[in-house]
């Protein structure tokens, strides 16, 4: 309840809630061949994991630190089913846990960190590809002036926002759709990079364009949540058609060997 509430309800959680329901669901397929392999864990690593996990989740709540109290609540669920499973059953079937595990909320320190490089690139590229255009626009850092206003790009156009959302969906896209080997899943996680960032360039674009034929009050307003969710679908198809054309290339490969 709490992360939907603090995390859910911005951009930058907006994928939780699919996660957690596609997470819950590829834990539920393997329930039942866990639980016929099921050998209980060691308690001592159990009681060590609730103990910390509590500790984690009593000290989030407590200062509102949401990854915290989030990672606790985490480490507990782990820890019940290493009592019901086992540690090797658990390292067979990681995938779902691992996955469930991308619920956690980036800490705001990493966001900021991470995305100051991201936002001076795409402002920065937005702006290269802008000036032909011949619309006047000055760049000053990750402000940009546009004719009459000023536009500044924040976290929510860093690529970061997109980042996170789409390397959930293409795991799990890659875990139920394709028996691929490791280095082509890593290739396919790779990729997410550039066409996130591509993306986010593209929606920098359409909204000074918006902003300086149609004014602020549009730029800014349902069209500017809407391009980034029209946006963030494209990049996910972008990276589903990838997908598809690399495996038919490399499924030719093989048959020409």
């Amino acid at each position: 309840m709490r992360l939907g509430q603090q995390v859910w309800s911005r951009e930058i959680g907006a994928h939780g809630p699919i996660v957690l329901a596609t997470g819950i669901w590829l834990l539920w397929r393997k329930w039942g061949s866990m639980t016929a392999e099921a050998h209980p864990g060691n308690p001592i690593l159990t009681f060590v994991g609730v103990v910390v996990s509590l500790s984690l989740y009593v000290f989030g709540r407590a200062y509102d630190f949401i990854s915290v109290e989030a990672l606790g609540l985490y480490g507990f669920g782990m820890s019940v089913l290493n009592d019901r499973f086992g540690i090797k059953v658990m390292l067979a079937n990681w995938f779902p846990l691992f996955y469930l595990g991308m619920l956690l909320p980036v800490p705001g320190w990493a966001i900021d960190k991470f995305t100051a490089p991201l936002k001076l690139l795409v402002t920065t590229m937005a702006t290269g590809l802008v000036e032909p255009l011949g619309i006047p626009i000055v760049q000053e850092g990750v402000t940009m002036t546009v004719g009459p206003y000023q536009l500044l790009v924040e976290d929510a156009c860093s690529g970061l926002n997109s980042l996170i959302g789409l390397i959930a969906i293409t795991l799990f896209y890659i875990y139920l759709l394709r028996n691929a080997s490791w280095r082509y899943s890593a290739f396919l996680v790779l990729l997410i990079v550039p066409v996130a960032i591509a993306a986010n360039v593209l929606r920098i674009l359409i909204l000074i364009n918006l902003t300086y034929f149609f004014g602020d009050a549009v730029g800014q307003g349902f069209l500017h949540v809407t391009a980034g969710l029209f946006l963030f679908a494209i990049s996910l198809s972008l990276m589903f058609a990838i997908d598809s054309v690399i495996s038919r290339v490399l499924l030719r490969a093989r048959r020409a060997k």
